[in-house]
């Protein structure tokens, strides 16, 4: 008969040690954790001085758009009066850059018609590759 304290090879395991398993399991949380904030926020992660080359890419510019509550809008950090200095702007500069990313960041408040209204300017001026800012979702719910 075997006896399940491991003293033949023929007998039955009745215990596994988990203690390797768990060491493992660590170190690779570890290496993500760490390997992840070097994704998610690569320039917070390294400060770093760029040398120059004359073959090198330059950085695709952003298109920031801002939407206020009190219904100024805003490029890239500059108050922009109307919708046709609006769409001015952002023709020139998707001229200037033809792969121009526009991002939009509207108050939560913001009325529906403002943000369709800034995506159908930026449409009309021939960016197509629009965002929208937002801040992640932490599960607490916001306060107002």
């Amino acid at each position: 008969m075997a006896s399940g304290n491991g003293d033949s090879g023929s007998g039955m395991i009745s215990g596994i040690n988990v203690t390797p398993l768990v060491d493992v399991s660590l170190v690779l949380l570890i290496i993500f954790l760490v390997t992840a904030r070097m994704v998610v926020a690569p320039n917070a992660a390294l400060k770093l001085t760029l040398p120059t080359a004359a073959t090198g890419e330059q950085v695709t510019p952003v298109f920031a758009v801002t939407l206020t509550l009190d219904g100024t809008t805003r490029v890239n950090g500059q108050p922009v009066p109307t919708d046709a200095d609006f769409l001015a702007r952002a023709r020139a500069q998707h001229e200037a850059h033809p792969d121009l990313r526009a991002v939009i960041q509207a108050d939560g408040d913001v009325h529906h018609a403002r943000v369709v209204k800034a995506m159908d300017l930026l449409s009309q001026a021939g960016v197509t590759q629009i965002a929208f800012a937002v801040h992640p979702d932490t599960g607490v719910p916001a306060e107002k």
